[in-house]
């Protein structure tokens, strides 16, 4: 019997513990991967400055939330040894050794490394392939256009989630390269479709601001969710709908806080609602649809994102209200996935919603199915990597023949 194919995917777990949907994009093409086939390792990356406690005070490695959190995903999702945490520049310090790591490296088809979030030049110049792989697509670009970071180079390929980059209506830069795009997988099986909720309330998780700031590129202002949300203050109190955010937001943002509650807005902590992967998964289950609300950047770039968490809420059979970001020709709108770019059109779709609810919900699983399933995704992207391993069923990339 052949020895399967070794591939290692670079990103960060550990850096964000207690984050459950960012921590699933991770899982996704760690158990999709899997199975496929291949003999895949995550690596991932903690510096002493990124260690905190329970409370978020400054900890040490072994008594931080961050070893905690990833020890606990890895282990219930029976990972540990298809998982390499290299802390403070050094050695491995759960899962694969940095010995194994580093054999793991140099036999992989390829390294795929996620925002670049891995650094380590022994590990890369291990890798015979590099992949810089994009999944907040606008900001790196730009930064990069404008001489800000060089974070695109040393790599054999480029991959992103900006379904429409290269294309004349979109903003984001290529920086001259060639990009390939792919939507983001879902391993079907840990996201079943669900019988409707009792009641009918759209929700969503996100960060108010996130990381990074905005970028003026060209004379643009280019923003964050904020800059899109404040647009749509109005939508629960003109719909009548319930809406519940699980919203990482500042308290010093009192301003925006007032008027989201003052509209019908419920806040939930995410800390609590999707603090790991299975209360994010539960968030989205007991949720009746998704309301998304994108960054600035995405929107106003026409970038074709869509979001990983959407795909989740689509999976498990819950219909998506998704704000435009170039959406045309990327996925089926209208039935189970609905896009708006004004107040008046996001309330039209949520009316949609609640009128014909059962018909939207099956639509939803029916395109995470034909689109997002990580059996083809996966294997669209290997073939169009051109790494061994593709199988007949990679004609299609990203729902485009």
């Amino acid at each position: 019997m052949s020895r399967a194919r070794k591939i290692t995917i670079a990103g960060a777990v550990a850096q964000r513990p207690g984050q459950g949907g960012h921590t699933w994009v991770f899982l996704q093409y760690l158990l999709g991967l899997r199975r496929l086939g291949w003999d895949v390792v995550l690596v991932d990356r903690l510096e002493p400055e990124m260690c905190v406690d329970a409370t978020g005070a400054p900890s040490t490695l072994e008594d931080s939330t961050n070893l905690a959190y990833v020890r606990e995903v890895l282990e219930r999702f029976g990972c540990t040894e298809s998982y390499a945490l290299l802390y403070d520049g050094g050695s491995s310090v759960f899962g694969r050794s940095r010995e194994e790591l580093l054999d793991h490296v140099r036999e992989s088809e390829t390294l795929i490394n996620v925002m670049g979030y891995v650094d380590d030049p022994e590990l890369l110049a291990a890798a015979r392939h590099r992949v810089f792989f994009d999944i907040d697509p606008g900001f790196s670009h730009m930064w990069q256009d404008l001489g800000w970071a060089t974070l695109f180079d040393g790599y054999d390929a480029h991959v992103t989630v900006a379904m429409n980059i290269g294309r004349d209506d979109c903003l984001i830069p290529t920086c001259g390269l060639e990009w390939i795009t792919t939507l983001q997988p879902i391993v079907l099986e840990h996201w079943p479709a669900q019988p409707p909720p009792d009641l009918l309330c759209f929700s969503s998780v996100g960060a108010w601001r996130g990381p990074y700031a905005p970028v003026e590129y060209h004379g643009h202002l280019y923003g964050l969710r904020v800059h899109e949300f404040r647009r749509f203050f109005e939508l629960p109190a003109r719909t009548g709908e319930a809406f519940e955010i699980a919203l990482d937001i500042h308290t010093t943002e009192e301003r925006d806080r007032a008027s989201l509650e003052a509209n019908g807005w419920r806040l939930v902590d995410p800390a609590v609602a999707a603090g790991d992967p299975w209360r994010y998964r539960n968030f989205v289950r007991d949720s009746a649809a998704e309301l998304m609300i994108a960054k600035n950047m995405y929107v106003d770039t026409r970038s074709g994102w869509f979001s990983d968490r959407s795909v989740c809420y689509l999976a498990t059979g819950r219909p998506v209200v998704a704000q435009d970001t170039g959406l045309d020709g990327v996925l089926p709108t209208g039935l189970g996935l609905l896009t708006f770019s004004s107040l008046e059109e996001a309330e039209a779709a949520v009316a949609s919603v609640a009128a014909k609810y059962l018909e939207h919900a099956r639509a939803a699983r029916a395109i995470a199915e034909e689109h997002f399933d990580s059996d083809r995704v996966l294997s669209a992207l290997i073939d169009r990597l051109g790494l061994p391993g593709a199988t007949a069923r990679t004609s299609v990339i990203a729902g485009r023949a």
